[in-house]
C-alpha cells in the first residue's frame, strides 16, 4: 500500500513539473542539438552503446543537457544513479554517498553513478574527496559544470574523466523542442492545444540564446497566460512571448571563463584592425554587467602590445579612455571607451616595442650579469672616482648631432638589437632616424674606455 502511495505521489509531482523538466529526452534518441559529444562514433557514444562507462566531466552551458545526459548516461548501465549538487553539499554529505557505493558495490557487485551538479563549486580538498573511489572503481563520477574544468576541476581527478563538451543548442533544434512539447499530450501541452505563431516561436527561439530550459520556460508562461479562443486553442502571438519573456542575459560570464573569452575577442578584434567586431564585443561585455575600467585597463594594454609606436598617440587615446570612464562613471563612459576601440583598430599596428621588451628581458634571464661599464656609472664620491666610475663619459649634448658614439650595453650583449621599428605609421620615421643615427655612430666609434672598476 505504502508504494502505491508513493508511486501516485511520484506521478502527482511529475505532473506538477515545470514543462523543461518533464520534456526531458527520456532515450538517447531523443536527444537533439548535441552531436559532436553524442553523434555516432564519439567516444561517449561508443561508450555507452559497449556498456562501458566511465567516469566523465560533462562541460557546458546552461540548458545544453548535462543532467538529462547523465541520467541517460545511468539507465543505460543499469545502475543506481544518485544526483547531488556542490551548491547544498559538502565533505559529510559525500562520506554518506561513498559509504553506500561501497554497500552497494559489496552486495550486488554493481557501481554506484554518482552525479555532481556544479562540481566546480566543490573546493580542492572537496574534489579529492572523490580521487580515491575513482580510482578504485567504487563510483562512476558524473561531474556537470558551466565552467573551464580546465581551471575548475582538479587536474588528478580531471586526468580521470573523460571531458564531454556540450555545446548551446542550435536555434533548428531548440525549434524542434519546443516543437515537440507543443505536439506531446502525454508531458507536454499537446492537451491545451497550443498554437504557437511564426513570430512568436522565432523570437522565443532567439531569447533562449541555445537554452532550452530558457525555451520551455518562456512557452510554459506564455502558453498559460494565452486565453482559450471560441475553439478552445491558445493562439500565443509574439507580443505573449514577449510579454513574459525576460530580457535574456546573453552568453557572458563576468566572473567565468566567457569572461576570459569575450575580452580575448576584443583584443583580437582590435589587433585585427576590425572596428565593428571590436564595437560588438565591447558592448557585450559592457551589456554583461563587467567592470567599465577593467575593459578601460585591457584597452590601455592593447595600445602599448598591438599599435605601440606606430601611433604613439593611441596610448594616449586609452589612458584618456580611462580617465574619463573613471570620472564620469557609467553609462557616460561608455563613448570614451568606443572612441578608444574605434582609434586603436584603426590605427597602424606594430607590436615591435612588446617583442624588444621581451627579447631584452630573456637576455636579462639569461645571459651573464655583466657590471654596468664604469664610463656611464655616476662618479658621486671621490671614492667612485677613482674606481674610474664616469671616466671617459662623453657629453651628448655637447656632441654634433648629440651623438657621441659610445656604448652602452654590457661587453657580452655589445651589437645586441631588441627594437626593430616597423615599417607602419610613425615606426616608419623612426626606423629612418635609427638608420642615419646608426652611420654616424658607426663614424664615431668610442674605444670602450675600461673593464672593471680597480680595487681600492
Amino acid at each position: 500500500m505504502a508504494d502505491l502511495f508513493a508511486a501516485a505521489g511520484e506521478e502527482r509531482r511529475r505532473a506538477r513539473a515545470p514543462l523543461a523538466e518533464r520534456m526531458r529526452p527520456r532515450t538517447l534518441a531523443e536527444v537533439v542539438g548535441q552531436e559532436g559529444a553524442l553523434g555516432h562514433g564519439t567516444p561517449l557514444r561508443r561508450m555507452l552503446e559497449e556498456d562501458r562507462l566511465a567516469s566523465l566531466i560533462l562541460w557546458g552551458p546552461p540548458g545544453s543537457g548535462k543532467t538529462t545526459l547523465a541520467r541517460l548516461c545511468a539507465s543505460r548501465t543499469g545502475a543506481r544513479f544518485v544526483a547531488f549538487s556542490a551548491v547544498t553539499s559538502g565533505i559529510a554529505e559525500i562520506k554518506a554517498v561513498i559509504a553506500a557505493a561501497r554497500e552497494d558495490l559489496g552486495m550486488t557487485g554493481n557501481r554506484m553513478v554518482l552525479f555532481v551538479d556544479e562540481i566546480h563549486r566543490f573546493n580542492r580538498a572537496q574534489q579529492d574527496a572523490f580521487l580515491p573511489h575513482v580510482e578504485d572503481g567504487t563510483i562512476v563520477l558524473l561531474g556537470a559544470t558551466t565552467e573551464n574544468p580546465s581551471f575548475e576541476v582538479n587536474s588528478a581527478l580531471l586526468s580521470r574523466c573523460l571531458v564531454v563538451v556540450l555545446g548551446r543548442i542550435p536555434e533548428d533544434d531548440l525549434r524542434a523542442i519546443v516543437r515537440r512539447a507543443l505536439a506531446d499530450r502525454e508531458r507536454g501541452l499537446g492537451a491545451l492545444a497550443v498554437r504557437l505563431e511564426p513570430e512568436a516561436e522565432s523570437a522565443l527561439v532567439r531569447a533562449a540564446n541555445g537554452d532550452a530550459r530558457v525555451a520551455l520556460a518562456v512557452l510554459e508562461s506564455a502558453a498559460s497566460a494565452a486565453a482559450p479562443g471560441p475553439d478552445g486553442a491558445r493562439a500565443v502571438a509574439r507580443a505573449g512571448v514577449e510579454a513574459v519573456l525576460q530580457r535574456p542575459a546573453g552568453l557572458y560570464d563576468k566572473s567565468g571563463e566567457e569572461h576570459y573569452n569575450v575580452i580575448s575577442a576584443l583584443h583580437k578584434s582590435v589587433r585585427g584592425s576590425d572596428p565593428d567586431a571590436a564595437l560588438y564585443w565591447l558592448a557585450r561585455m559592457l551589456e554583461g554587467g563587467e567592470d567599465p575600467l577593467y575593459v578601460a585597463r585591457r584597452v590601455v594594454r592593447m595600445a602599448s602590445e598591438d599599435v605601440g609606436l606606430a601611433d604613439p598617440r593611441g596610448l594616449v587615446v586609452a589612458v584618456a579612455a580611462y580617465q574619463a570612464v573613471h570620472f564620469l562613471g557609467m553609462p557616460e563612459g561608455d563613448a570614451a571607451l568606443a572612441e578608444a576601440v574605434v582609434y586603436l583598430a584603426t590605427a597602424p599596428k606594430s607590436n615591435r616595442v612588446c617583442s624588444a621588451l621581451g627579447a631584452a628581458r630573456r637576455d636579462a634571464r639569461e645571459e651573464e650579469a655583466l657590471p654596468v661599464p664604469l664610463h656611464i656609472r655616476n662618479a658621486e664620491t671621490p671614492l667612485m672616482r677613482k674606481l674610474g666610475y664616469g671616466a671617459g663619459y662623453v657629453y651628448e649634448h655637447d656632441e654634433a648631432d648629440h651623438l657621441s658614439g659610445q656604448e652602452f650595453l654590457p661587453e657580452n650583449l655589445r651589437g645586441r638589437r631588441y627594437y626593430e621599428p616597423s615599417p607602419h605609421g610613425e615606426e616608419a620615421r623612426i626606423r629612418e632616424r635609427l638608420e642615419k643615427w646608426a652611420e654616424i655612430r658607426a663614424r664615431k666609434r668610442v674605444p670602450d674606455p675600461g673593464g672593471p672598476p680597480a680595487s681600492p
